[in-house]
């Protein structure tokens, strides 16, 4: 076994609140303890810590305690923290380590530890120093006192700070002339904590220190950081079963390069979202941690082409603006960037007159949101950024790369939509795949395209009555009934209203060369391909207008690009595949043609 070195004066230096030595220290004891707390709550454990002379009582923090439960901490493991704190407790030094890694799980006890009375005040009759090829261990002494180089302030040791000269760090031994250097560790500044007394346990009430973001980690219940504000986003409503809610978020970065995402909700979003300036420094702390979420990521590459701006709706029923751009980079990959909202007019325009001009800008964009949909593409959000042109290496180097020789370069892109005509519609089926290849029978609902015309529509209950109410920037949009007085009662708002909107509900067949099958559009699928709102059909209905009529018409044997959802579900007991229309595009002859003559190539290619 490769040789084990314990950290030198590790105990000594933790208990005097060195919080960053990490020490090396090998375990001579472990016990289960029983907690406060309710009715089949885990044991916590504590373990006996050993730095190969003095040693010390620790605590397990609860989310290591399956280390100890598992075996893989017990009696003889060498092990590290690489995160733990120091509490006083009754005048005692409380250690509790909050994550640790096992570098050895079972060695022989190195050195010879002496273990502290319980009172917590080391004997000085009880150690002393010597001095084996160079390194010091400990062993017991009888009679001769030693300078140990411990100051007891109370019950709390203290390691001395060297005030001048090279003696001062020296221990002799009364028995002989060979001085032995002893390490001393000088604490970090920690403001003096205003402790109360909260029975057998006692709270840390001193001020959290400020720690690098890179460090943060889960686990830590008490933390402060001190960032600088990279970028802020605007306020955004939403409702969920637990009611209306709003939230931001804003962007920090640290001296060391760390950088963490902050959100706020409700009653934080009134407090902070004025104070909170773009460009500023401040000290956050007593925030919860959660792990960062993978979908977010930055890119640099060349913008080839920029599309106008469109206006949109959302499920929601706001209108927003929405922008595409091509990029392009060194690797030979293109990738589509959707800009929404002010990003359109703002950076989107000034990209549009670059690229129409004929100057082709390096565009870093920053925290875009990864889709994954059909293809990889990349959408911004409110707190993105985008930087045009910006004063990077990686960007002065793409840029060298695109005038000489890599604008005509060409590209694969990864993006659905800018996918060669082949696979733009990927996963094509036919009606009579969805059956004979099982699909939506699985965990989670198939997607495809289906090329079929409408041949048959329900016209007894195409609609329904919806909420008009607002929630939020949110329609409701729940099925409203007629109450006795004539208004349209929400039981989800408890409200009622004079009066109600109208939204699709329609059952369709769909019919293509291999068979006929049902599927249900909502909304928006059913107002494109009838072409008129549902309110607007619903009255020709009532007022027995031939527009209702001739506008059934004009949709059936009509062929479209059925998106789909495939998935079963279970009526009463009886299982059923349903398809879900989420899609209608128009067929373009250009791209079927395309799509027909890259098959049929396949198809020879295959003989």
């Amino acid at each position: 076994m490769a040789a084990v070195r314990l950290t030198p004066n590790g105990v000594t230096a933790t208990l005097a609140g060195d919080l960053d030595l990490k020490p090396v220290v090998q375990v001579l004891d472990i016990k289960s303890i029983s907690v406060n707390g309710p009715p089949g709550a885990a044991p916590r454990f504590r373990i006996l810590v050993s730095d190969g002379a003095a040693t010390t009582s620790t605590l397990l923090a609860s989310q290591m305690c399956d280390l100890a439960r598992s075996g893989l901490v017990r009696r003889g493991a060498i092990v590290q923290l690489t995160q733990y704190i120091v509490n006083n407790v009754n005048g005692r030094r409380a250690v509790v380590i909050l994550n640790m890694e096992v570098l050895i799980p079972e060695c022989d006890i190195i050195g010879n530890p002496v273990v502290a009375p319980e009172s917590g005040v080391s004997n000085p009759n009880s150690m002393k120093v010597n001095q084996s090829n160079g390194a010091p261990q400990i062993g017991s002494m009888q009679g001769n006192t030693i300078n140990s180089g411990i100051t007891h302030t109370g019950n709390a040791p203290v390691i001395q700070r060297s005030m001048g000269g090279n003696s001062s760090n020296l221990v002799v031994r009364p028995s002989d002339s060979a001085p032995v250097f002893q390490p001393t560790v000088q604490p970090p500044y920690r403001p003096a904590p205003n402790y109360k007394n909260h029975g057998t346990i006692m709270k840390n009430e001193a001020p959290a220190r400020i720690i690098p973001i890179s460090q943060l980690n889960p686990y830590q219940g008490r933390f402060a950081i001190k960032a600088r504000v990279t970028a802020k986003g605007e306020i955004r409503r939403y409702h969920n079963a637990k009611g209306d809610g709003k939230v931001f978020s804003f962007d920090l970065l640290d001296s060391d390069g760390g950088e963490i995402r902050v959100t706020c909700f409700n009653a934080l979003v009134d407090r902070f979202y004025e104070a909170v300036e773009v460009g500023k420094v401040y000290v956050v702390s007593r925030g919860n941690l959660k792990p960062a979420k993978k979908g977010y990521n930055h890119l640099n590459c060349v913008v080839t082409s920029v599309n106008p701006t469109t206006t949109i709706q959302r499920k929601n029923g706001m209108e927003t603006q929405k922008r595409a751009i091509t990029l392009k980079d060194m690797s030979g990959r293109s990738v589509e960037v959707t800009m929404w909202g002010d990003f359109c007019n703002r950076e989107g325009s000034q990209l549009q007159q670059m690229v129409e001009s004929g100057v082709f800008p390096v565009l870093a964009v920053k925290a875009g949101k990864v889709n994954d949909y059909s293809g990889k593409s990349v959408g911004t959000i409110s707190s993105s950024q985008l930087l045009i042109n910006p004063d990077l290496a990686e960007a002065h180097c793409l840029r060298q790369w695109f005038d000489c020789g890599g604008r005509g370069a060409s590209t694969q892109s990864i993006s659905r939509d800018f996918t060669p005509a082949a696979s733009r519609n990927e996963i094509r089926k036919t009606v009579t795949q969805i059956k004979d290849d099982g699909l939506g029978q699985g965990d989670k609902p198939d997607w495809v395209t289906v090329k079929a015309a409408l041949t048959f529509l329900k016209t007894d209950s195409f609609c329904y009555t919806a909420c008009p109410n607002m929630i939020g920037d949110r329609q409701c949009n729940k099925k409203v009934t007629k109450s006795d007085s004539g208004n349209w009662l929400c039981d989800k708002c408890n409200q009622d209203f004079p009066e109600c909107d109208y939204r699709y509900l329609l059952q369709l067949q769909i019919q293509d060369h291999t068979g006929t099958t049902w599927a249900t559009a909502f909304q928006e699928s059913g107002q494109e391909l009838l072409g008129c709102s549902a309110r607007d059909l619903y009255m020709f209905k009532e007022n027995d207008d031939p527009r209702f009529s001739e506008t059934l018409i004009q949709c059936l044997h009509q062929d479209y690009l059925l998106r789909l959802k495939v998935k079963e579900e279970t009526y009463g007991d009886d299982r059923r595949i349903k398809n879900t229309v989420a899609k209608v595009e128009r067929i373009n002859p250009v791209v079927e043609s395309r799509l027909l003559l890259d098959g049929i190539s396949r198809l020879l290619a295959s003989y």
